[in-house]
């Protein structure tokens, strides 16, 4: 397929105010800058101001470390305390475009006018060498890398509209606005994962680099449905060892990956890092991650996951809605360094397989999980990648496990001699597909297929076909592959279908739409399994998603394999859809179900949790639930239903 660049005259300063670089906080108060109202209290220099309420002091930051499965809970730390809930006649927060305030009691309403500027706030005790460590970084921000200098990682562009961060919501009442919940989705919940970092930026600032933050929609089981019980949506972060570093000293203290390292300036800020290290501010081994991309539910466990660290266990109190951190999990010492955020739970089996990959040799190394959620077997360094390469996502048959390596790699000598950033593109790399037997004890078995110009950072499924002597994998190809980290409004991906031959080697592709897809979904009972249905947000662009795609797989090689789509209308974007199953009234068909995701007006400011019939030629919606606060654009979602959540283990 011909690559082609879609360009966009799309800009973030043209569509939206620019979001304030600094704004005040305390630890039992905090206030984000509205999107309208932020542009009046831009600081360009990122100098930190000093706030006038003292900080309370807060316990020292640790990280609990949990095996899996465990007999309980072992927490360092308690939960937040509930707020008090909302009356439902109060009016609804999410029609002003002012953001919710997080108290210790019922939080008073602001209006826009109202909202003023975010200070972050002071460590409850500044220590002289954390002291110096944060004047070497302001002048490393200030003089060396100031962010200005770079757009797609200055804060006011990156955290402005409705990718700006919002506070912690405690589980609180909301309305449904619009038709019924399906009786599939009741007593279930959908939580969407995604970057909202704790402090403001002091410097560069990737949308990849903030904080993790759960945004849980618990719906009222079907046996009160004729009562007066309502959805209950609550937003809490992922208590990361970060999280909790940063919480204590009152301001960021680790740096961003992303954004952070670049030429001499991602040096210096190394060396900063290193002091911090050495002066006790931050311990790298209890993990640097954010678990902020993803989520996964196996072994009676519900997972928080980033893949630059271990998954963090999290729990939905299936009674009141309320999410908790439980800690950093290794598996009983037999998971380190991290843990992709894709991993594939087979359907049938339980099971869950799953990779990590890094920096070093060897750069890739598989592993698997029982159904009860024990590591088994052991796991499988991948040798024959011979470069470091940015693997986001890789996908499973019955029987095989296939890995990607496209054009997205790990140059940190760019940082040292050519200025640049330690992640980037390569265009002379030609990008390939991994196929190893899925039970593998070691790689010999493992068989490498060059596919040029096919970058795959999502997958949506695999399949064997011929007696398993034919592979078949869908998912999107980001042809634009060079704006993939900086210029993600300029990704365009387009759908195919690749077929692998094991017996010839010969490898052939099909596209089967020409949109703009990515973030897809499919019936998670048939994943590995030759399936017909894809769903797939529209980028408009990415990551925003203007309306959802639904793909028929088997009319490849026809044109165009759309054959249905809802547009949210405009002004409205969403995330990545996700398809929940109807094994309740369905009739067993593989679209029998629901796609639900959290879609957002940029107009009126209002938010809302929508329910789509996967069946319906236009993805009809069939529910709304109105939002009692926003809901920041994110990365990827899961539902839980009902019996998973009283199956957690406590």
């Amino acid at each position: 397929m011909e690559r082609t660049l879609i360009t966009s005259n799309f800009s973030m300063t043209d569509l939206y105010p620019a979001s304030a670089a600094h704004a005040s906080r305390s630890c039992r108060r905090v206030q984000y800058i509205s999107p309208v109202a932020s542009a009046a209290g831009q600081n360009s220099s990122y100098r930190k101001k000093k706030n006038t309420t003292s900080s309370p002091p807060s316990a020292a930051a640790g990280a609990t470390v949990l095996t899996s499965p465990p007999a309980t809970d072992n927490v360092q730390y308690t939960a937040p305390k509930h707020t008090e809930r909302r009356r439902q006649d109060e009016p609804v927060v999410a029609k002003t475009n002012t953001s919710r305030i997080a108290t210790a009691t019922t939080a008073p309403r602001t209006s826009q006018a109202q909202s003023r500027p975010r200070r972050r706030p002071a460590p409850a005790v500044a220590s002289l060498p954390m002291a110096f460590c944060s004047a070497l970084e302001e002048v490393i921000n200030t003089f060396v890398d100031p962010p200005a200098l770079r757009p797609s990682v200055d804060p006011r562009n990156v955290l402005s509209a409705n990718f700006a961060p919002v506070d912690e919501l405690p589980p609180t009442p909301c309305r449904v606005v619009r038709g019924a919940i399906p009786r599939c989705l009741a007593g279930g919940a959908y939580i969407r994962n995604g970057p909202n970092p704790q402090h403001l930026p002091r410097g560069p600032h990737h949308l990849f680099d903030g904080d993790g933050m759960l945004h849980s929609l618990l719906l009222p089981p079907a046996a009160s449905s004729s009562s007066s019980s309502d959805p209950v949506l609550c937003s809490r972060y992922v208590q990361t060892y970060k999280y909790l570093v940063e919480r204590d000293a009152g301001a960021p203290v680790m740096p961003n990956v992303f954004s952070g390292f670049h030429g001499v300036a991602g040096m210096a800020r190394g060396a900063v890092v290193a002091a911090r290290v050495l002066t006790g501010q931050m311990n790298p081994a209890e993990g640097v991650g954010l678990a902020n991309t993803s989520l996964a539910f196996f072994g009676g466990r519900l997972y928080a996951l980033g893949e630059s660290d271990l998954p963090y266990a999290v729990r939905v109190d299936p009674a009141t809605g309320e999410v908790t951190t439980h800690g950093r999990c290794d598996f009983g010492g037999r998971l380190f360094m991290g843990m992709t955020a894709h991993p594939k739970k087979d359907p049938i089996t339980g099971e869950l397989f799953a990779f990590r990959y890094g920096p070093v040799p060897p750069y890739v190394t598989y592993f698997r999980f029982d159904p009860a959620g024990n590591k088994q077997g052991p796991d499988v360094p991948i040798f024959s990648v011979q470069q470091p390469t940015f693997l986001h996502d890789f996908a499973i048959t019955e029987r095989y496990a296939i890995f990607q390596e496209i054009q997205i790699v790990m140059k940190p000598m760019d940082m040292i001699v050519g200025g640049g950033s330690p992640v980037g593109a390569d265009s002379g790399k030609v990008p390939r597909l991994g196929v190893l037997p899925r039970y593998a004890t070691d790689e010999s078995e493992m068989r490498w297929f060059e596919v040029p110009g096919f970058n795959m950072m999502h997958s949506l499924n695999a399949w064997e076909e011929a007696d398993g002597e034919e592979l078949v994998l869908v998912a999107p190809n980001v042809l634009s592959i060079e704006h993939a980290l900086e210029r993600m409004e300029l990704i365009h991906s387009c759908v195919e279908k690749v077929r692998i031959n094991l017996r010839t080697g010969a490898v052939s592709r099909t596209p089967l739409a020409a949109g703009n897809l990515d973030f897809g979904v499919i019936h998670p009972g048939y994943l590995g399994r030759r399936n017909r249905y894809g769903y797939l947000g529209i980028g408009d662009p990415m990551p925003k998603i203007a309306g959802v795609a639904k793909l028929d797989f088997d009319l490849a090689g026809t044109g165009d394999c759309t054959v249905a789509q809802r547009d949210f209308g405009p002004g409205c974007f969403a995330g990545e859809p996700f398809f929940v199953p109807d094994d309740v009234e369905g009739d067993g068909n593989e679209d029998d179900g629901y796609l639900v995701c959290y879609v957002h007006n940029e107009r009126t400011g209002e938010n809302r949790f929508v329910v789509m019939d996967a069946r319906s030629p236009q993805l009809d919606i069939v529910a709304e639930v109105e939002l009692p606060a926003r809901v920041p654009y994110g990365f990827h979602g899961l539902f839980v239903t009902q019996a998973e959540l009283q199956s957690q283990q406590q």
